[in-house]
């Protein structure tokens, strides 16, 4: 599947210097469907080198031509939109119509930085003196590591290269290597835009071995991951001895508060829908409910009969809404928690096994809890499933406490249609985006990101360039030289 892509380094796809390739698994027939290389020590070295000189070049190119190359991109992606999102779905099992709507969403990132390109502006400040100058002027941070991945393998490398491409940056990207694929299609539009050769490079391999090598290597100036809390630890424990810039955008386990004048049943089919998206596998899922005592049991109802109309299969079948998950020690993970909760008392109303039928594949049924303890492993520790655990709430300062109690802070849900009172939870909770009546918060114009564990650093908007810029303060005192009468 991979035949036409490789290791992009200099602007042309290539094996490993050493012939070696890792293979990459389907999760629907767990058999392998593909091969891609194995880069070599000498291969990231040299790959490092000639990063470091499309830095030079990128950065170098007008901003106005840097986004013209850019748009052109997205362009291409969206013309490619069929064949990028049947590689996706290969890889990953989710569902074609996810697959499409995030390659899509992958072109909407590089349209979005293809404008902020041109939007790099810097500060005059008034000096204190008439004859001196103080300006702030914004320049690229130099060669930029991108770290993805496999939930979303096209929209997370896109809006890392994307906006490190914007502020002339050039990129070394390294895949998921469980979803390599997206990436590289990313990187043939940008090729077939037009961008320089160096200016992104595509590397594959063993992971750890190559993060290492890379991290060390002076020539990184920034790092950008997408992945787990203790992954995030690690990186920022390589990236500290050579003082490297850093955004991590890291776990979440994002609760929603269902208050109780707002509809339970419109309430739980809306969450369900986001819910079992991607087969839970999604970092801003809604993963903790407390709903209000007066509606729980609508919405129990609502949100159960919700998970058992969903379609389990091969996300390439037509009629399909639910895929695999990505990795077997995943699959084990999400029934260890279910056995959990109900160990410690909570209610298995929807789903709870593998489907029955189903020898091959990481499926897992669209499990609803009810009466879900808070001491249950599954309100504390990321679910990353198609697990829904269900509470119920008696107060405001209560549910607020409880929706904080994890070290995690990166979405959260409100659901109300009292105006004060929405504001008042959004601004209690402890994370970075927060949606009202809305579970789609990833937008190529918002900021994405969180706090507290779940990292720091912004990607998308207008802040989302900023990771990839230094700041320059001038001061400039103004003489005039000997002028000839």
């Amino acid at each position: 599947m991979y035949e036409k892509f490789g290791l992009l380094i200099d602007g042309e796809w290539r094996p490993a210097s050493d012939g070696g390739q890792l293979s990459v698994f389907s999760p629907v027939t767990e058999e392998i469907i593909g091969t891609v290389p194995a880069a070599t020590e000498a291969d990231i070295d040299r790959a490092l080198q000639i990063a470091n000189r499309g830095f030079s070049d990128w950065s170098a190119v007008a901003a106005w031509s840097r986004a013209a190359i850019l748009r052109k991109a997205a362009d291409l992606l969206r013309e490619r939109n069929e064949a990028g999102a049947r590689i996706m779905s290969t890889e990953t099992g989710k569902p074609l119509a996810e697959a499409r709507a995030e390659i899509n969403a992958a072109a909407d990132q590089f349209e979005w930085h293809a404008e902020e390109a041109k939007r790099i502006y810097g500060q005059t400040i008034p000096g204190r003196a008439r004859d001196e100058r103080l300006s702030v002027t914004y320049q690229p941070v130099g060669v930029c590591l991108a770290l993805s991945a496999w939930n979303f393998p096209a929209l997370l490398p896109a809006r890392k290269i994307s906006a490190a491409l914007a502020a002339g940056c050039s990129v070394i990207a390294r895949p998921a290597s469980e979803a390599p694929g997206s990436c590289m299609i990313i990187a043939q539009a940008l090729v077939d835009a037009g961008l320089p050769a160096g200016a992104l490079t595509v590397l594959t391999g063993a992971s750890g071995p190559m993060v290492r090598q890379l991290i060390a290597s002076p020539i990184i100036a920034k790092v950008s991951l997408t992945g787990s809390v203790p992954v995030g630890q690690l990186i920022l424990r390589q990236c500290a001895d050579g003082i490297k810039k850093v955004s991590l955008e890291l776990g979440g386990h994002a609760p929603v508060i269902v208050h109780a004048d707002f509809d339970p049943v419109a309430a739980a089919e809306k969450l369900a829908a986001t819910k079992f998206r991607n087969c839970g596998q999604v970092c801003i899922s809604p993963s903790r409910f407390y709903v209000h005592h007066s509606i729980r049991r609508e919405f129990e109802d609502a949100f159960a009969a919700y998970a058992r109309k969903l379609v389990i299969g091969d996300g390439l079948m037509d009629g399909i809404t639910t895929g695999p998950m990505i990795r077997r020690r995943a699959l084990d993970n999400a029934l260890r928690l279910i056995d959990d909760a109900q160990a410690k008392g909570a209610r298995l109303i929807a789903g709870g096994n593998r489907p029955a039928g189903m020898d091959k594949g990481l499926f897992l049924e669209p499990t609803v809890l009810a009466d879900v303890p808070d001491t249950a492993a599954i309100m504390i520790e990321e679910p990353f499933a198609p697990v829904a655990p269900i509470a119920s709430f008696a107060s405001f300062d209560e549910v607020i406490a409880r929706a904080n109690s994890t070290p995690f802070g990166l979405a959260a849900y409100v659901f109300t249609h009292d105006g004060a009172l929405a504001a008042e939870t959004a601004e209690a909770l402890e994370t970075g985006m927060v949606g009202i009546n809305e579970t789609l918060l990833a937008t190529a114009e918002a900021p994405f990101g969180g706090v507290k564990q779940s990292g720091f650093g912004r990607e998308g908007g207008s802040l989302g360039i900023l990771d990839y810029l230094t700041p320059k303060y001038i001061r400039h005192k103004l003489v005039r030289g000997d002028v000839d009468a």
